[in-house]
């Protein structure tokens, strides 16, 4: 009898472990790994009444750089922008060209990261970027997405580009503000494209024209001065 009870205790007990672990298998299913490193993927900006009024020195652990501290090189200097007049474009391979307030733009999703501009002067700085995603103003004018790059025209007649499939796959970031503040006329008021991963001339800013297009010849200012068009920082970066 107690040779018997025991054979049935045994039993039960290799049925409720064969039930832990299916249990335990069906509440960990597999997960999908990102295709790319958590940086590249932004969070939801918060409100505009929520941003700080001070410029923020760290965000999540990351040390920031001072805006203030950035070396001014652009071509030819600071921009000043009448935002009233001002109009951003989004215009070639697209089927509704777009020209928008600067107001309009920031009305759309907003999305935050911290990403790192490498110059190829040799020096980098490390900021909080807020602003909207280039692929949301891409897919707003309908982009053919069979293209191959976007041309980026500036208010001081600089231009470069950037292959389209990076912007898209990336969530590349057009900022309005730096470090939870607006951006200033010195860094690239009202927008600045955040070409993470990319030289610093491809960082274009005080951006006024979007232009789709498949012209995989085209060169940007620096480029044609035979800087590469690899869109690839030093390898010591």
């Amino acid at each position: 009898m107690h040779m018997r009870l025991a054979k049935l205790a045994a039993l039960s007990a290799l049925l409720t472990v064969a039930a832990l672990s299916s249990a335990c298998t069906q509440a960990a299913p597999q997960t999908e790994v990102p295709a790319r490193p958590a940086a590249s993927r932004p969070d939801t900006a918060p409100p505009a009444s929520a941003l700080a009024s001070v410029e923020v020195t760290s965000f999540k652990g990351k040390p920031l750089d001072a805006v203030s501290a950035e070396p001014e090189n652009s071509i030819k200097g600071p921009q000043r922008i009448d935002i009233r007049k001002y109009r951003l474009t989004v215009t070639g391979q697209v089927k509704t060209p777009l020209s928008l307030t600067y107001d309009q733009v920031l009305a759309m999703p907003a999305y935050q990261k911290v990403t790192t501009l490498n110059c190829v002067d040799g020096w980098s700085m490390t900021y909080l970027w807020q602003g909207v995603l280039l692929k949301d103003l891409l897919r707003k004018a309908g982009y053919d997405r069979n293209a191959k790059i976007v041309i980026f025209r500036c208010s001081d007649g600089y231009f470069t580009s950037l292959p389209l499939d990076y912007l898209v796959t990336n969530n590349i970031l057009l900022a309005d503000r730096m470090n939870g503040l607006k951006m200033p006329p010195e860094r690239g008021f009202p927008f600045q494209v955040v070409a993470e991963d990319q030289v610093g001339y491809k960082w274009a800013k005080w951006i006024t024209g979007i232009e789709v297009s498949s012209d995989t010849r085209f060169r940007g200012y620096y480029e044609r001065m035979g800087y590469s068009n690899s869109e690839v920082p030093p390898a010591d970066k």
